[in-house]
């Protein structure tokens, strides 16, 4: 779909993990350190793509049962020893973010990490300046899909939930949130068109990473 039915926005909320940086492969690792502990079969990297697009604190006690905090303590204990030296921006990342906060536009962050870590990544690549916010998991009452981290990471910069403000994610999950908090919903990276939930909450757009986001932005900003 063409970018020429979109206006240039006034601010972007951006997912973390395979929209700015690659870390997945720490997450995966965690993950399966706990399911290790409770005698449960492993998953591979591709596995956990798919698996685990949900926080934690939604998507565990559906994985351990009742015992879930057990697995949630040994998933955090080795993802804080391990997140930061398998951290990668990913490509381009770094300098389309300056280059929108030089045009002025709001940015903030709305993933299902954990907040606390999301923003140590964050610091760790100097990369907390850009952001208006960074909302992970938990610091809402409720986490993504649900639209209240949105309204979290607007407020700060005096933006409205609305039209004019981007959605920028890898997943169905995202979309979800974009579409239920009125958002524009825009679909990065490789995720299959058939993923859950895209039918139900489809992209209006889809770009192929953060160099394709600069040059659609560039272009809604250039005079006529």
């Amino acid at each position: 779909m063409s970018g020429l039915s979109l206006s240039p926005p006034a601010a972007i909320l951006f997912d973390w993990d395979n929209t700015l940086v690659t870390n997945w492969r720490c997450v995966c690792a965690s993950i399966n350190a706990a399911l290790e502990a409770f005698g449960l079969p492993t998953w591979t990297l591709e596995e956990s793509y798919a698996r685990a697009r949900h926080s934690l604190r939604d998507s565990f006690p559906i994985l351990f049962g009742e015992d879930w905090h057990r697995a949630r303590d040994i998933f955090y204990a080795h993802f804080r020893a391990h997140h930061l030296e398998y951290l990668e921006p990913l490509p381009g990342a770094a300098e389309m973010l300056a280059g929108l906060r030089e045009q002025g536009i709001y940015l903030a962050v709305v993933s299902n990490k954990n907040g606390p870590f999301l923003r140590a990544e964050a610091a760790h690549l100097g990369w907390d300046c850009f952001f208006g916010a960074l909302v992970g998991a938990t610091d809402a009452p409720v986490d993504k899909p649900a639209v209240a981290p949105v309204h979290q990471a607007l407020a700060p910069g005096g933006v409205a939930a609305g039209g004019d403000v981007w959605f920028i994610g890898d997943a169905d999950v995202d979309m979800e949130c974009a579409h239920r908090a009125g958002c524009v919903p825009i679909l990065v990276g490789n995720t299959p068109p058939h993923a859950a939930g895209l039918a139900q909450f489809p992209p209006r757009l889809r770009l192929e990473g953060c160099a394709a986001i600069s040059a659609l932005v560039k272009g809604l900003h250039r005079p006529i």
